[in-house]
Order: C-alpha cells, then structure tokens, then sequence
C-alpha cells in the first residue's frame, strides 16, 4: 500500500508543481524593465548592421552600372562617404538632431555623448549607430545620382556638409519632436526625411554641374546617345539582392521596439510587407518595361546597345 501511494502521490506532486509554473507564466504579461532594454538594443545593433551593409549594395549597384573606367573612383567614393557621414554624425550631427527644443528648427552644435538608461528603453549607442546608417544612407542616395559626374574630393565636402548639418536639422524636425512632429506630421522609416532629404541634394548637385556634355544640342533637343555597355551586370544584381536585405534593417528596426509581443508581431508584419513591396515593384517594372520597349530593346538597354545598329 504504501509502494502505491508513493507511485501515485510522486507524479502528482509533479503536475502540480508544473501548473504553479505554467500559471505563474502566463501571469507575467511583459518582461521587465532591464530585459526589455536589452531586446530594444537588440533591434536597434542587428538592423542597424543590416542597413549598413546597404553600402555595399549602393557601392555593387552603381559600379556595375558605369563604365569600367569608372569603377575604383565609385568604389573609392561609397567607402569614403560612409566613413565621413559617421564621424561629422558624431561630431554634431546627432545632437543638431535630438538636441533640437520641442517645436523648434536647429539643435546644438556638440559631440555625441552617452547617458544611457533603462528609462529609455534601449541604449543611446544603439540609437546612434541606426541613427547614423540612415544619415549614411541618404548621402548614397546622392552618390547614385551623380556618378561618374563629379570629382571625389569635391563629393567628400558636400557628402561632409549633408551628413553633419542638412540631414540632421530635417531629421530633427519630425524624428527630434521639431516644428513638423509639433504639427502632427510623421514619418515611418525615413520614407520622408531621408529620401526627400537626399532627393533635393541630389537635385541640387545635378543643377550644380550641368546636363552632360554632348547630351543637348545647342538647341536643347536631346542628342543622340552614343552607346556604353554597363561594366557588370551580375554586380548590378548582387547590389539589388543586398539592397533588398537591407531594407528589411531600415523598416523593421524601425519599430524601435523588440520588447513585447505586439512589437515582435509588427516588426514580422514589417518585414513582410517589405518584402512583398520589393516583389511587387520588380514585377511591376518588368510589366512596363516589356510592354514599352519589347523583349529586344530590353535586352539591347542592358547591354548599353540601345539605337545602335552594330549592336548585334
């Protein structure tokens, strides 16, 4: 009898033991304060390495593009801005940014420094680094659209002056709680900040240097293009490829949160999303494309042979 009381009474216990633990965890709703801090940080370092990696991308994308000859400045050039927009983002570009008033145009001309805290909810070096990656980003969005156009010295000053003053202060406007977070504007994943930011830098640079030499008569009509082959195309593709993995980092890690499960459901809810954009936009480009110029012109436009005879 007693044999059989302790076969019964030991898994018994056991049960009971268990349901303590699994009552006790459904009990506990969020993780704490500490866990949660690391979670955010988290997000913010393993997007903000996704994002960087984007400059290998810009720097396989637009040397694929050009003509070989070009290939070491563009190289040369997506290395150095990457580089400068760091330094001139932690030297000022930061604190133009978050050091703005509440409602106002310009922060402070000062260094970034750490005062981290769990009341923040993640780490201020975390914080500068994905910060810092967007800044990058939006210098390569320019870089792109002056290739081959400009000398490389002249690019690192102007890279300088936009990484460390102009995207800053519009960062600061929405993201740093400016004039623009002031009137109820938002803006998700730099859709805005960034890209408007390096849209009108690149507009800028453009209207500096001028149309391309032989590209208009005297006129002003176009002139006829003379022919170039892109140096690589499957550099091109391998830069489309890590460009797409990249923005997973830019939209998923800007959720800026990692610690609860509603935060884990909208950062996979991002993520597919971005990737169902990315297919939608290929698809929709190869629609346009074909039926536009046809299957040949198409492959006459990638090989740099459009319009012309000899091609084939």
């Amino acid at each position: 009898m007693t044999k059989m009381i302790k076969l019964i009474s030991a898994p018994l216990l056991s049960l009971v033991v268990l349901m303590g633990l699994t009552s006790a965890g459904h009990a506990e709703t969020t993780v704490s304060a500490e866990v949660g801090f690391i979670f955010n940080t988290l997000l913010f370092l393993i997007c903000g390495f996704l994002v960087m990696f984007m400059a290998a991308g810009f720097a396989m994308l637009e040397s694929g593009m050009v003509t070989s000859k070009s290939v070491s400045v563009i190289c040369a050039k997506n290395i150095g801005l990457f580089s400068i927009a760091g330094i001139m983002f932690w030297l000022v570009g930061y604190n133009l940014a978050y050091g703005i008033p509440e409602g106002g145009y310009i922060g402070t001309f000062i260094p970034w420094s750490d005062s981290s805290a769990i009341d923040t909810g993640y780490s201020d070096g975390s914080d500068w680094y994905f910060q810092m990656v967007f800044c990058a980003t939006t210098v390569s969005i320019v870089s792109g659209a002056m290739a081959e156009r400009i000398k490389l010295w002249p690019f690192f000053l102007f890279a300088a002056i936009l990484a460390g003053i102009l995207y800053p202060i519009v960062m600061g406007w929405q993201w740093g709680g400016g004039w623009l977070a002031e009137l109820g504007f938002s803006d998700f994943a730099g859709s805005t900040l960034v890209h408007s930011t390096g849209g009108a830098a690149a507009l800028a640079g453009a209207i500096i240097i001028g149309p391309r030499l032989g590209r208009f008569t005297k006129s002003g009509a176009p002139a006829p293009i003379k022919p170039f082959a892109a140096s690589s195309i499957p550099l091109v593709t391998v830069g489309v490829f890590i460009l797409w993995l990249g923005w997973f980092g830019f939209n998923g890690g800007s959720q800026l949160a990692m610690g609860t499960a509603d935060d884990a459901i909208a950062v996979s809810t991002i993520f597919i999303n971005t990737f169902l954009a990315g297919a939608g936009g290929v698809m929709a480009a190869a629609i346009v494309t074909r039926l536009g110029f046809g299957k040949t012109d198409v492959v006459q436009m990638l090989n740099g042979c459009i319009g012309h005879e000899k091609c084939y």
